[in-house]
């Protein structure tokens, strides 16, 4: 017993040791997928197969060779004074992976593995370590997981352990970050039907192969969808007031973001009455005491993040199996994006 301990302690001391992270660096920006780090979906292909097949029938993939081809899109650059809708900066940020080297950028994909999980270049040889070059994922000892997560997290990995962490990444775009591109160009101000369940667990974009052990592309558990769909009702929240407080005139995109505010509040307010969880309560009380209105910026980005503390929290404390008051309220298979 005694010797499984050691071995054990030894391999999270080589790892930590090996991985250590600052307590002084920053964890990833929003939205934040810097050119330089960005290794590639090819370097994902040898371990992640499955997830790789799923991914290539999905819209994001589609995206690098057909989102320049479509008349509206290319509508809408012309209207925002953009000759290539592959190098402006109000397209690549959302519709592509930048992969970039000595200065030069260039969109090497649609939305791919890094758009979502971040670039990889600082995380993945901890991602892919589980503890030494003979040790196999179903060799991994538990200390040394949850220590590999944990720094691979404190490197800049959206890891799926962390549901506000791809949350976040979903609805940074699918709010739409920019009021010139709305009320401009004429995008569309947000996906409106974007719900976090409904739309990651469908066939072409659920891609849960490693929670299943390879052997299928499992629909996450009720435990976990329950958590999902709490934090990704405040996360959408969180960005839709960040897109408010953007708001500098009277128009598509102010108005059509106070509303979808005032949307998520009432579904807010129905999940606490079947809850009722202090967190979800932090959340409307910080949306309950702001004004949805123009030129309203710091009180808009104040409420906005203490909604994001309180999904966060949500995301690392919250025991779905206690959740199954609101499971009536989840998306139905049948319901599911595909």
């Amino acid at each position: 017993m005694k010797t499984k301990q050691f071995v054990l302690a030894l391999l999270a001391l080589r790892f930590f040791a090996a991985n250590i992270v600052s307590a002084a660096e920053p964890l990833r920006g929003e939205n934040a997928c810097d050119p330089t780090k960005v290794v590639g979906h090819e370097n994902c292909t040898k371990c992640h197969k499955g997830e790789m097949e799923v991914w290539k029938q999905h819209p994001h993939f589609a995206t690098f060779d057909q989102l320049h081809r479509k008349p509206e899109a290319k509508e809408i650059a012309q209207r925002m004074g953009e000759t290539s809708i592959k190098r402006s900066k109000l397209c690549v940020n959302c519709h592509y992976t930048l992969q970039g080297e000595a200065g030069q950028e260039k969109a090497v994909a649609g939305v791919s593995c890094e758009s979502c999980h971040n670039a990889a270049a600082d995380w993945i040889k901890v991602h892919n370590d589980y503890g030494g070059p003979n040790v196999t994922k179903a060799m991994e000892p538990p200390a040394h997981k949850k220590l590999r997560l944990e720094t691979s997290i404190a490197k800049g990995m959206n890891n799926p352990v962390n549901i506000y962490l791809l949350a976040q990444q979903c609805y940074s775009c699918h709010t739409v970050p920019s009021e010139e591109l709305v009320n401009k160009g004429k995008h569309k101000a947000g996906t409106e039907a974007f719900e976090l369940v409904a739309w990651s667990q469908g066939n072409k974009t659920r891609h849960n192969f490693v929670s299943s052990d390879g052997k299928a592309n499992a629909v996450s558990p009720p435990e976990r969808l329950r958590v999902m769909y709490v934090v990704g009702a405040m996360v959408d929240l969180e960005y839709s007031l960040k897109a408010v407080a953007k708001a500098k005139e009277k128009a598509t995109y102010g108005i059509t973001s106070a509303k979808r505010v005032a949307a998520l509040k009432q579904r807010l307010e129905a999940i606490q009455a079947a809850i009722s969880h202090p967190l979800v309560g932090e959340a409307l009380t910080a949306v309950g005491n702001v004004k949805l209105k123009i030129n309203n910026e710091v009180p808009l980005v104040e409420a906005a993040e203490l909604v994001s503390a309180a999904a966060r929290k949500f995301a690392e404390q919250v025991d779905g199996k206690k959740l199954t008051a609101i499971d009536a309220m989840l998306p139905q298979p049948g319901q599911y994006k595909n």
